[in-house]
């Protein structure tokens, strides 16, 4: 009995296409040829090729095919191996899934871990604030990133007006003064309640980075009449940045 290449095709349940391809990379041997010029396949062929396409279903590559050779006996080895990849990657989407779950339900940012995305969402941070958060994510050690995760889940009960945010750039003294004198208390709090975010002793790249990263980043993200505030905050709560 023999088939010719689009029998055998079907037979097998793949392409013609395939066939070929498994012709040229040396995993299913070319067959007689009939005078005409036409190839005919036969029964080892036919389970030849069935092999293949149930490895190549079940998620091996063509050249983890070949590396197994032409024998028919149960790869035992190289399927448990598949096995575990696939665990791996099952597990990993199921990882992805439940973040994913996160997102949509909370509307949350997608440049911030997921322990603080959800947090962050619900803080209703302004772009810069926000912006600033995302450094941290990056620089923080494990302790000063859960103080920020807290934080952000649970802010004090009264935050300060919006005149941080709106300052514009050349606001005069007395403004940038009373603006520092509403936000000094809420400062206090919120580093009273979470003594680890000025805790920098496990960061990855060293407390000098962070402290380096903090300085770059709010130049880069707030007005001069902000980082005014922000210094003049920090001489009011010198004894809590200092702890």
């Amino acid at each position: 009995m023999a088939w010719s290449t689009r029998e055998i095709a079907e037979l097998a349940g793949t392409s013609l296409r395939a066939v070929r391809h498994y012709h040229e990379v040396g995993l299913l041997d070319e067959p007689e040829r009939l005078p005409n010029g036409y190839k005919q396949y036969g029964v080892a062929h036919l389970v030849r090729l069935l092999r293949i396409k149930r490895l190549a279903d079940l998620g091996f590559s063509l050249p983890q095919i070949a590396a197994m050779g032409e024998d028919d006996d149960h790869p035992e080895e190289a399927l448990r191996e598949l096995d575990a990849e696939l665990a791996a990657t099952i597990a990993r989407l199921q990882r992805i899934r439940v973040e994913l779950g996160a997102l949509l339900r909370e509307s949350a940012p997608t440049d911030l871990p997921p322990e603080i995305a959800p947090a962050a969402a619900r803080a209703g941070l302004s772009g810069a604030d926000r912006s600033f958060v995302v450094v941290m994510s990056r620089v923080l050690g494990p302790r000063a990133l859960q103080a920020y995760a807290d934080m952000l889940q649970e802010p004090p009960p009264e935050p300060p007006d919006r005149a941080f945010n709106e300052l514009p750039a050349d606001a005069d003294e007395q403004t940038r003064i009373a603006v520092a004198e509403r936000l000094a208390p809420y400062a206090r709090e919120i580093h009273e309640r979470h003594p680890d975010l000025n805790d920098f002793t496990d960061a990855p790249q060293g407390e000098g980075f962070v402290k380096r990263s903090i300085g770059k980043t709010l130049n880069d993200l707030y007005n001069p009449a902000q980082l005014d505030v922000l210094r003049r905050v920090h001489d009011l709560l010198a004894d809590v940045w200092t702890d």
